[in-house]
């Protein structure tokens, strides 16, 4: 499909101003742009999320120099992906018949048509149920881990782990069942400050923690373990849903990139220190939720506790842009309380059956956000810029598209052992 700059039209020009966007849940519509501190603020919010949680475990497992490269690494090609798709946008609205295109699933409309919509749709409902799947293990494994000892323990025959989940199910299908985000956002605030203070708190006791233990570690895990660490990784920095939003709420949209790159590097230093201290201090007992290895004390119970309360009330924020989709298609665009609770009974039970934290992160990391963060946007840049770039740009862009796709399936295999083996163990 070419894009001619004198096109009166296109056969997938968005015509309606107001389309749904994936991106509601963390974004207030306003009439004010940001400045480039609070766009760094807003990138910051969007990707850091509860995948930080289980870094350390998988530098456990990849060991602690490994884990760092493959981190930065997953960070650069996500900064550049990120990217491609703001190029793509800007060179699609510069050229007549083309409306604002707000968000990732309008662009895959205007570059694909319906498949292009759809593949986004389906790729922005699976990685967000996904995240919201890892936000019940948490709460519920670390719950377990505070109050009864272990999440294998049995009360009534029924794992204690299970018990927790459906003890948040009541309270989140009334969470859920808020129509508008307006009422939610303060939750979003308080969830990123608990965020960002815990994280903090944990460093500083895995600090502590290594200077009086100083644990046997490993510099390289293999490569047995590549695709596991690499699913992680890419769940971390899974984000690239909000970048075009993110971008269209920026005051200088010609600096928006440099805040991009200065926010990922940022960011990718957060996790890499996070990471590596957990795994410093705590060796081969790291644990796959670095919390539950903080031990008894009411600062580590509090630190956790927290965190769970954080993952309580990120979670119906979270689901937002699955209800989104899911009412776009099945009710016309209408709010349907009884779509929203089968979907939250949905998560639920898929939430039982995930035996392991970070094996889940590295599951949905190699599955949906590889497709989602790598492969579509080098796609969809191809495709638009296909007839102008040269060869050394199309291999680029192929290469993303190809090297996406191998790591993959290659990682969804691996990951997917990893559960299986998990659970027969």
């Amino acid at each position: 499909m070419g894009f001619d700059k004198n096109a009166s039209s296109s056969s997938h020009t968005l015509q309606i101003p107001n389309l749904s966007r994936e991106d509601t849940p963390l974004l207030v519509k306003s009439n004010h742009l940001s400045s480039q501190s609070k766009t760094f603020a807003n990138v910051f919010i969007a990707i850091v999320g509860a995948g930080v949680l289980g870094l350390p475990y998988t530098f456990r497992r990849t060991g602690w120099v490994m884990g760092l490269l493959m981190l930065f690494s997953v960070s650069f090609l996500t900064y550049h992906c990120m990217m491609l798709l703001i190029h793509t946008r800007r060179r699609l609205e510069s050229l007549k018949g083309h409306s604002k295109i707000a968000s990732f699933g309008d662009l895959g409309f205007v570059v694909c048509g319906p498949i292009g919509r759809g593949t986004v749709d389906a790729m922005i409902v699976l990685s967000q149920a996904g995240f919201c799947i890892s936000y019940l293990i948490f709460i519920a494994t670390t719950m377990a881990n505070i109050f009864n000892n272990s999440p294998q323990v049995l009360i009534l025959g029924i794992p204690v782990k299970t018990l927790y989940i459906w003890a948040c199910f009541p309270f989140q299908l009334g969470l859920n069942s808020i129509p508008t985000l307006t009422h939610l956002a303060p939750l979003s605030i308080f969830a990123d400050v608990v965020d960002i203070g815990a994280m903090g708190m944990v460093m500083f006791e895995d600090v502590i923690t290594f200077i009086n233990e100083r644990p046997p570690l490993q510099a390289f895990g293999g490569f047995s373990v590549f695709f596991y660490g690499l699913g992680v990784a890419v769940y971390a920095f899974e984000g690239i849903g909000m970048v075009l939003p993110l971008e269209s709420e920026t005051r200088d949209k010609q600096k928006f990139g440099k805040v991009l790159g200065i926010s990922m590097a940022s960011i990718s230093l957060i996790y890499g220190s996070f990471g590596a201290l957990g795994y410093f201090a705590f060796g081969e007992e790291t644990n796959d939720i670095i919390t539950t290895n903080l031990g008894k004390g009411w600062i580590s119970s509090g630190v956790q506790i927290g965190l769970c309360v954080n993952l309580f009330f990120t979670f119906p924020l979270m689901m937002n842009p699955v209800y989104e989709v899911v009412e776009r298609r099945l009710c016309e665009g209408r709010y349907c309380v009884w779509v929203r609770w089968v979907v939250v009974l949905g998560v639920s039970m898929v939430a039982l059956t995930v035996p392991n934290f970070a094996d889940f992160l590295s599951l949905v990391g190699s599955s949906v956000c590889i497709v989602l963060g790598f492969v579509l946007p080098a796609l969809f840049h191809l495709i638009v810029y296909k007839e102008e770039m040269g060869f050394g740009g199309m291999v680029k862009d192929g290469g993303i598209v190809v090297l996406g796709i191998v790591l993959g399936v290659s990682g969804t295999w691996s990951s997917l052992m990893e559960i299986f083996v998990g659970t027969r163990a």
